[in-house]
């Protein structure tokens, strides 16, 4: 049973991947006629209990592999169980035989109790020690276990100390995702995950909380979502495990785990942490220089270039549509640069079948960033460039927020939001109508602003980015390149 219960949990984690490639037979997916596909192996196997040979035959994906080399899911316990595993299609739908002890004179088993019981719990007992020695090797050597008190509720948790060999979380991430993932293995995610300490509480919105916590000395980011928001905790987790998401201007996600705090159960989101928090709030507080602006906005526009960029191949990504792009979510890095955040309502296109897998949740984008064509219900939903151009209107007024607080010469602004002085300060959908679509009116973009080169450039992307005709619009991918061009000279200015 122990057997059946491990492939049955690889079953479980491997549905949270995308699957693509190999065919094999399963014999719990009975809607998808008995097959499920993987990147990864099939399995077949049989284990002995009770007298009775018990069959499973199932997938195992890739990043459930490990180790690497000789995965445990594959492994065999002699005479107990038996396991295949292959790479072609439905290679594992076969039966696997077992020698069956024979009934002795008095009509029981050649094992008797204590017997069968052994042999079942030895091979298991290896196994754990196996998985052991691996959190080991991923780890360094063994965490002397001290006592640390959060913050919040005063709840005492275990954290490692006296770790001189660990890997830090990038080299983590690099060794085990070669690059191409984002995040870690999900047996790693969760090790990491109930090992974090959380320090302070940094920001709250309509999802839940986000704390500032630390994991062996490095700081991470958890986004703490509460149980009403189950669909928008799974579907973020999802759209960051994206292969080939992983991007310097896109938020370094960590890790997705549930833990039970003892009165309800937190839905977590580890990823990195940035001690500037929000553009938002870095605008809010600071001027900018004229590089540091083009800084922000050429790295603002990288990020949603990846986001939106199609790549073609076996571990290809998929284009994605942020959809909820604004200044509070996108985080600023010690460097200076921009890094996109908060994926919830975020969407993927499937080029081969022209679809678009729309999240299942009833959320909207926010009013004050929403393109005309979602003001006036006249967008194409199911057109994905169409959901780009969304992303870049909504990136314009981004570029604006910044182009605000360059001090160059006597230009001084102080931080406003868009449309600051044209509608409330939480205003409703039809407020926004009657500005942006019924008037056609947009931020204001200052006369002197003309004077300056790289402000100059500035404005003429804004106005680029937010024409009312969604088609006439720039591509994510124009704006980084000029923007591109201006950072090459605002350098070659400066040397």
């Amino acid at each position: 049973m122990a057997h059946l219960w491990s492939t049955g949990c690889i079953l479980f984690l491997s549905s949270l991947h995308t699957a693509t490639g190999l065919k094999c037979f399963c014999i719990s997916c009975v809607s998808t006629n008995y097959t499920c596909e993987t990147d990864g192996i099939c399995l077949a196997s049989a284990t002995l209990f009770g007298g009775i040979v018990e069959q499973w035959k199932t997938c195992v994906f890739q990043r459930d592999m490990m180790p690497p080399g000789k995965p445990f899911s594959c492994a065999n316990s002699k005479n107990v169980s038996k396991t295949f595993c292959c790479n072609t299609d439905y290679c594992n739908n076969i039966d696997i035989t077992l020698p069956i002890p024979k009934e002795n004179h008095l009509g029981g088993s050649g094992w008797g109790n204590i017997e069968l019981a052994a042999a079942i719990t030895v091979p298991m007992c290896l196994l754990c020690l196996a998985m052991l020695v691996t959190v080991y090797a991923f780890y360094g050597r063994p965490c002397a276990y001290g006592k640390a008190k959060r913050q919040r509720g005063n709840v005492e948790e275990p954290v490692c100390s006296d770790i001189t060999e660990r890997k830090t979380l990038k080299h983590l991430i690099t060794d085990m995702t070669t690059g191409s993932g984002s995040g870690l293995p999900l047996l790693v995610q969760r090790t990491i995950a109930r090992t974090i300490v959380l320090q302070e509480i940094v920001g709250k919105g309509r999802f839940g909380e986000v704390w500032h916590g630390k994991w062996h000395g490095e700081e991470v980011a958890v986004k703490i979502f509460s149980s009403s928001e189950e669909q928008s905790w799974f579907r973020e987790a999802e759209i960051y495990q994206t292969v080939m998401l992983r991007h310097e201007n896109i938020l370094g996600f960590i890790a997705a785990d549930n833990k039970d705090n003892g009165t309800w159960t937190e839905l977590w989101l580890v990823s990195d942490y940035h001690e500037h928090g929000s553009l938002f709030e870095y605008l809010n507080k600071y001027t900018v220089t004229e590089s540091g602006m083009i800084k922000l906005a050429l790295s603002a526009a990288s990020g949603l270039a990846h986001l939106h960029m199609e790549i073609v191949g076996t571990q290809g990504k998929p284009a994605i549509a942020h959809r909820d792009l604004k200044s509070k979510n996108i985080l600023v890095k010690k460097n200076g640069t921009c890094a996109i955040a908060d994926l919830g309502l975020a969407i993927r296109h499937d080029s081969v079948t022209d679809s678009i897998d729309i999240a299942n949740n009833h959320r909207v984008g926010t009013k004050r960033y929403m393109a005309p064509e979602i003001l006036d219900d006249a967008m194409e939903m199911k057109n994905f460039d169409s959901c780009k151009r969304v992303d870049v209107y909504a990136l314009g007024l981004v570029l604006w927020e910044i182009a605000r607080r360059c001090s160059i010469g006597e230009i001084h602004d102080e931080y406003q939001l868009p449309y600051y002085d044209l509608v409330p300060p939480d205003p409703s959908i039809d407020d926004m109508r009657k500005v942006v679509c019924d008037q056609n009116l947009r931020p204001r973009v200052q006369n002197q602003w003309e004077s300056y080169e790289a402000l100059r450039v500035m404005s003429k992307i804004i106005q680029e980015c937010w024409y009312a005709n969604a088609a006439a619009r720039l591509t994510a991918l124009r704006i980084k390149k000029t923007l591109s061009q201006l950072r090459m000279e605002d350098v070659k200015i400066q040397l």
